[in-house]
């Protein structure tokens, strides 16, 4: 009797748990406060409630039950299940982790978009003025702002914000904006048929978290490519540097006779007509201070840059590239070469086998000069692909090997020369004015600032006596000054007298090296409307002068990435092929194999 009673009191006991739980949960969803007491409801309960489940699991021998033990190992695999679950959750919220199998990694930044926002100063938030949410353009946006907390994003609807889209200027839906600290710019305007471009949005990211500009100067006057829309223009090419943060101006060196200070590069885009000898000077003067060109040299032309390309080491081909391996592909004929292959330089890194076509382009004759470093860019095919035609005006295009010259062709090359830096080391000048030529003997015999490049080389680390005839040193005449002015920061590699100016160093005077750069390309036709947006051509014109403006730092151009066409186009007689074999022949074959098949089971 005395154990039934015990029974029954554990059994009153186990139902008051599951009581005393209720109470507490009624406690404090009532009162929204949980507190003390609702709290000690809660944890009595559930003490209780386990005592009793391991009393009566204990008096029934429960635990040493077949059932108990599969129903304790179905449930710790279904808790182990849910804790792997539950950390590949954590695991992929924390960490992403994406694969892109598409051929074309259409839905991967590019490696110029990512390494900017990953170095981003301060935050960057894109807002899109609209009410529909593009999934295309929301994967976008979440590929940039995966690269960086730094950047955000949102979308706006302009009726119900009406206070922000005042602010920055709104007038119509589809418009995006970038924003960073206090400056804002407009990105594109999307719709149905236009989204959100990755090319445009790094461009405008890029330009709105640099402060500096590089000035772009296109030299006119020689019949060179038209700046503004127009037939063989390069207006699109203009507008691609626009969009890269350069500052493009037109230049007439027939005007201002010499290339401007800020021009951090110099074009020249196909020049029909012969550059007069002042204007060479002028351009060969920038190169010596420092100054970076792009020359685009069609065939059938003549520049008149000869002498200026013989101190690089390059010589203009007159006969014509031909490649034949792209004639079905690209459909502009054999003269328009196929490239696929490019020079290990930051211009083409990123090209890969790309392609890019050339239409009318000439070869190019590297050699090597002193000083020089070539880089060959662009190469076509090898023989029997391609060669370069020395027979202009036949329709037929045949290799000759007496005149003709085989592949690979150099269709463009990308130098550098080091300026040599100014230093000399003298001992401290005598207070004494005896030994200082008189002001005659220095006009006769101190360099001018016209001097030939070779000038520098000759006067790099003279003796004392040679210093005492060839230059001057200070001297108490006020007219030296006038006469022998100092030179400009851009001009450290030419001669001049100035390191032996009362304001130099008694003993020691140097200056910092300086680099020019050029990039001489044997076509023009590539970088007009309509065939600059076509391939890889437009990135050869804006990584060349990226390149050139010397600030290599900036991510280089980005080419848009296309889907590839993989349609089949079948002729009227293929198509009635693929229907009768589809509708007809196959059908007939399986079933003679299965009459075949019965008969012999039969």
């Amino acid at each position: 009797m005395k154990i039934v009673a015990k029974n029954k009191l554990w059994k009153y006991l186990f139902w008051l748990g599951p009581f005393l739980i209720a109470v507490g949960l009624t406690v404090g969803l009532v009162s929204e406060q949980w507190g003390l007491i609702p709290l000690v409801f809660l944890i009595t309960g559930i003490v209780i409630s386990g005592l009793g489940i391991i009393w009566q699991s204990y008096q029934s021998n429960w635990w040493n039950r077949r059932s108990t033990q599969a129903g304790t190992n179905a449930l710790l695999a279904t808790l182990a299940v849910l804790a792997i679950l539950g950390l590949i959750n954590f695991l992929g919220t924390r960490y992403h982790l994406r694969a892109d199998l598409t051929e074309a990694q259409l839905f991967t930044l590019a490696p110029q978009s990512r390494e900017l926002v990953r170095v981003l100063p301060q935050p960057v938030k894109v807002w899109v003025f609209d009410i529909n949410q593009n999934p295309q353009d929301r994967e976008l946006l979440e590929n940039y702002q995966r690269q960086s907390s730094k950047f955000k994003y949102e979308y706006i609807d302009p009726q119900a914000r009406p206070g922000l889209a005042e602010k920055f200027g709104v007038k119509d839906y589809g418009e995006v904006y970038l924003e960073s600290g206090d400056k804002r710019q407009l990105v594109q305007t999307i719709n149905e048929n236009e989204r959100l471009s990755e090319i445009r949005l790094t461009g405008r990211l890029q330009q709105l978290t640099n402060s500096t500009t590089a000035k772009v100067y296109l030299l006119q006057g020689h019949g060179e490519r038209q700046l503004s829309p127009g037939k063989d223009a390069i207006s699109q090419a203009v507008q691609g540097l626009g969009d890269k943060n350069f500052t493009t101006s037109p230049l007439n060196l027939g005007e201002t006779s010499k290339v401007p200070q800020d021009a951090a590069v110099v074009i020249v885009a196909g020049p029909k007509r012969g550059l007069f000898e002042g204007e060479v000077k002028a351009l060969q003067e920038y190169l010596n201070r420092g100054g970076n060109l792009l020359l685009m040299i069609d065939p059938n032309t003549d520049p008149k840059l000869n002498s200026l390309l013989q101190e690089w080491g390059v010589r203009l081909d007159n006969r014509l590239a031909v490649d034949v391996s792209g004639e079905s592909v690209v459909g502009l004929g054999p003269a328009a070469p196929l490239v696929t292959e490019y020079g290990q330089h930051p211009i083409t890194k990123d090209f890969g086998n790309g392609n890019s076509f050339y239409p009318i382009a000439r070869p190019l004759e590297i050699t090597s000069v002193p000083g020089v470093q070539a880089t060959p860019l662009l190469r076509t095919k090898p023989y029997p692909s391609s060669w370069a035609e020395s027979d202009l005006q036949s329709e037929k295009l045949e290799f000759n090997a007496d005149k003709d010259l085989k592949g690979p062709l150099t269709l463009g090359v990308a130098l550098t020369r080091k300026q040599t830096p100014k230093s000399t080391s003298t001992p401290q000048a005598s207070p004494t004015p005896s030994p200082l030529p008189s002001p005659t003997t220095q006009s006769k015999t101190s360099p001018t600032p016209s001097a030939s490049p070779k000038t520098p080389q000759a006067l790099l680390l003279p003796s004392p006596t040679t210093q005492s005839k060839t230059s001057p040193t200070p001297s108490p005449s006020p007219k030296t000054p006038q006469a022998l002015p100092l030179p400009s920061p851009r001009t450290q590699g030419k001669a001049s007298p100035s390191s032996s100016s009362p304001s130099s160093s008694p003993t020691s005077s140097s200056q910092t090296a300086t680099e020019s750069r050029l990039v001489v390309l044997g076509n023009s036709d590539f970088a007009t409307d309509g065939l600059f947006q076509q391939q890889l051509n437009g990135d050869v014109f804006l990584n060349s002068v990226t390149w050139l403006s010397q600030q290599d730092q900036q991510p280089l151009s980005i080419r848009p990435k296309e889907p590839k066409n993989r349609r089949i186009t079948l002729t009227n007689t293929q198509g009635n092929l693929l229907i009768l074999s589809s509708l007809l022949i196959l059908p007939l074959i399986g079933f003679a194999i299965a009459v075949i098949i019965w008969w012999k089971r039969r």
